[in-house]
């Protein structure tokens, strides 16, 4: 198994239907102990109980540091070591740009590029301690090509954040062999698009994608496992696109 003997963390991760929840199936299946964070409404003790024995839930807030660092301290207490972090938390909003206000700004970007930041700082001194450890941080396809189907600007702008800061953290704490990357999810069907495009707009989407279909959930998950394994312990700060080549130029 690729991921024997490992400890994984993943924000956001308690949706059954989502990129956090396959993250974690995948890594469970991988010989991986993995603790899951959601915040409380979406019962993330009840999603690791799926994954069955050995697997642990969290209540966290990734936009709140006391939060994210409460949260790391039980994981560490219960497993010792923290081998992978998956910065999945994130929320959308289908505005245009001059529809952003203030409050849409701050909440969108609290929690892809705040809470990326917070949940990095809490582990990076267990990683430290123990001279390793993969960061995974989920961008967006949005990101790269200026906008994307159901997020808005502000969306755009939270997840090219999360680009910079993945790569200046890969560059920081490269030589204490701390990896930090990141993936841009293309399409996905998941909770997040539920009800909000119609199958004759996803059949349009997915002509236009080279794979010709709308990406799963697995595919960002399997995505995960290569960068929380040894496969790619020379990869740090890439962007690995997992878009059925939607970004083809």
């Amino acid at each position: 198994m690729l991921l024997k003997d490992h400890v994984a963390l993943i924000t956001g991760g308690a949706g059954v239907n989502g990129l956090g929840f396959a993250t974690a199936r995948r890594m469970a299946a991988q010989g991986a102990k993995v603790a899951i964070l959601d915040l409380e409404r979406a019962d993330p003790a009840a999603a690791a109980a799926q994954l069955g024995a050995g697997h642990i839930g969290l209540v966290a807030d990734v936009t709140d540091k006391a939060s994210c660092d409460a949260a790391v301290a039980a994981v560490l207490q219960a497993f010792g070591r923290i081998d992978t972090l998956v910065n999945n938390a994130g929320i959308t909003q289908a505005v245009k740009t001059l529809e952003i206000t203030g409050a849409d700004y701050d909440r969108i970007l609290d929690v892809s590029l705040r809470g990326t930041l917070y949940m990095s700082q809490a582990v990076l001194p267990a990683m430290r301690a123990q001279q390793g450890g993969s960061i995974i941080c989920i961008s967006s396809v949005s990101a790269q090509r200026g906008g994307g189907i159901l997020g808005g600007p502000h969306y755009s702008a939270a997840k090219a954040g999360v680009l910079g800061l993945a790569r200046a953290m890969a560059r920081e704490f490269g030589p204490e062999s701390i990896r930090v990357n990141c993936i841009t999810p293309g399409l996905i069907g998941t909770d997040i698009i539920k009800g909000k495009l119609t199958d004759a707009k996803k059949a349009e989407i997915a002509e236009t994608i080279p794979l010709a279909r709308l990406g799963r959930a697995d595919d960002i998950a399997g995505a995960c496992v290569f960068l929380a394994s040894e496969l790619s312990t020379y990869c740090t700060g890439i962007t690995l696109d997992v878009n059925g080549g939607m970004l083809i130029h």
